[in-house]
């Protein structure tokens, strides 16, 4: 697809949607696997760091959907575990009936890295769906992960786990990719109130995109199996309903049964956005041995990121680091637009310009500020910031955006020269004892780069407005309301036609 001449304007994508991306150890510069991906969602997204902490006996945790949800549900209280685990995430606000904060995902303590992204089911399944609905949602299921899990083949018992015994809150499905340095898993979650779920384990010379997330052929001997695990009824269920024949000799097909019956829906070639999860996969394939800048390209690609990605994200899981090692590269906003930031689970603080901010966040219409939140509100905000960035950008994307990328790109090699000895450094002070003077040195050279970038977005927001001003380009509002009523968000993309198949215009 041609990315030069213009057009500001793309069909709008699902409204639940995400992209995950994992690239096999086989397939990477490091010889350790990858993940990155984006996260969808129209409300503000904000950085937290959450401490590892023990919980008392008796402690309760509150979970699932209200009755504001697509489907309208209960929520209810499950227990607390006695310890849960240090992780790092992008929260959000809002999507309704599903109680804020809101995660797709991050990493934690043990290299357990999560990706959250949607997969709807047929429609007979979400038909079956009880009202009202009751048990963990997607957002629970990774935040449980992440706070729970030491290896991922846990984490995808656990997910099992609570919807045996809570069952499942749903938008109408739903899939996670979870990773730790040796193996990695697709796990996806049915409507239907069921109990129904499926995983498969990914080879290590594998790349797989969810968007939708998708599980194809599986085994009808799956309980016996190490690659794939899911709920006792997940083929007898089919075989109740008439949807699937086990005398038929086909192989169960988990995206055929349980997935979207409709004419254009197909596992990996149905076509979403610009690119399917197939051009994707083969696109990112091409490109080994991946390395985090690489990966970084395909998460930043105009085709796939746009003013719907919250942010973007990159990681290496390798478990031969310390703990506090684990990095995480974030974009505070879409990454087309703002640059990967480095963060380490050892930092012990995130600006201000990085926590919650009002632009975007549920209700913040309706209400006047916290009194507690002043001073962070009166900070700049990462996410407006760089949305400023990807608003005047995309508004001549045949111009700018060959300029931007590149600065992007150079910030944060930056950023990437400097891993060697910084991270070198900090596991020497472990090494000696001083793990407080570690994650003191992380701390200000993680925030010290995020401040740089806020410098950095101001730059690029100053000249792209100064551009558009004195070349005659600016453009007040003609019509219509602020809020996008439907069809179209904004890109980067150019000489681009909605109308046209996207695979044709590649």
């Amino acid at each position: 697809m041609a990315l030069t001449a213009c057009a500001a304007l793309m069909t709008a994508p699902p409204a639940l949607a995400s992209y995950a991306f994992y690239v096999g150890g086989e397939l990477t510069e490091s010889g350790h696997p990858m993940l990155g991906g984006t996260g969808e969602e129209v409300s503000s997204h904000w950085l937290e760091i959450v401490p590892a902490r023990d919980h008392a006996e008796g402690d309760a945790i509150s979970v699932g959907v209200t009755d504001n949800a697509s489907i309208p549900g209960e929520l209810i209280e499950i227990p607390q575990v006695a310890h849960t685990f240090r992780y790092l995430t992008m929260n959000y606000s809002d999507f309704e009936g599903f109680p804020a904060p809101l995660t797709n995902g991050g990493v934690n303590e043990h290299h357990v890295a999560v990706r959250d992204v949607w997969a709807t089911n047929r429609d007979e399944l979400i038909a079956m769906t009880p009202e009202p609905q009751i048990g963990v949602q997607y957002s629970d299921l990774a935040r449980l992960v992440m706070e729970r899990s030491k290896t991922a083949r846990a984490g995808v018992e656990l997910i099992g786990e609570l919807i045996e015994q809570y069952g499942y809150a749903t938008y109408g499905g739903n899939t996670h990719l979870i990773a730790d340095p040796n193996e990695a898993w697709v796990v996806w979650e049915f409507a239907g109130g069921q109990g129904l779920w499926a995983a498969e384990r990914l080879d290590n010379d594998e790349v797989r995109v969810l968007y939708p997330g998708y599980i194809e052929d599986f085994p009808l001997d799956y309980a016996d199996r190490a690659d794939f695990m899911g709920a006792d009824n997940l083929i007898d269920f089919a075989v109740e309903q008439g949807w699937f024949d086990p005398d038929s000799g086909d192989a169960f097909n988990v995206f055929e049964v349980y997935g979207p019956q409709r004419e254009d829906a197909r596992a990996r070639t149905g076509g979403y956005k610009y690119m399917t999860q197939a051009q994707l996969e083969e696109a990112t394939r091409e490109m080994a041995p991946v390395s985090e800048r690489d990966l970084m390209t395909r998460v930043r690609d105009p085709r796939i990121t746009d003013d719907s990605a919250g942010y973007g994200q990159v990681t290496t899981l390798d478990g031969s680091v310390d703990s506090d090692l684990v990095r995480i590269w974030v974009a505070p906003t879409g990454s087309v637009a703002a640059p990967f930031l480095p963060w380490w689970l050892g930092v012990e603080e995130v600006p201000m310009s990085y926590g919650q901010h009002r632009y975007l966040t549920d209700g913040a219409s309706a209400s006047f500020l916290n009194p507690d939140y002043q001073q962070q509100e009166a900070s700049d905000f990462a996410g407006r910031r760089f949305k400023q960035v990807m608003y005047w950008m995309c508004a001549d994307p045949g111009r700018y955006l060959p300029q931007v990328t590149p600065l992007l790109e150079g910030f944060e090699q930056q950023s990437m020269d400097d891993m060697s000895w910084l991270e070198t450094s900090a596991q020497t002070l472990i090494a000696q004892g001083e793990r407080a003077q570690a994650r003191e040195l992380l701390t200000h050279y993680a925030t010290g780069r995020a401040e740089d970038a806020m410098a950095l977005g101001a730059t690029l927001t100053d000249w792209l407005e100064a551009s558009a001003r004195l070349t005659g380009q600016l453009q007040t509002p003609r019509n219509g309301s602020v809020n996008l009523q439907s069809g179209s968000v904004v890109t980067c993309l150019e000489n681009f036609d909605p109308d046209r198949p996207a695979a044709a215009q590649q």
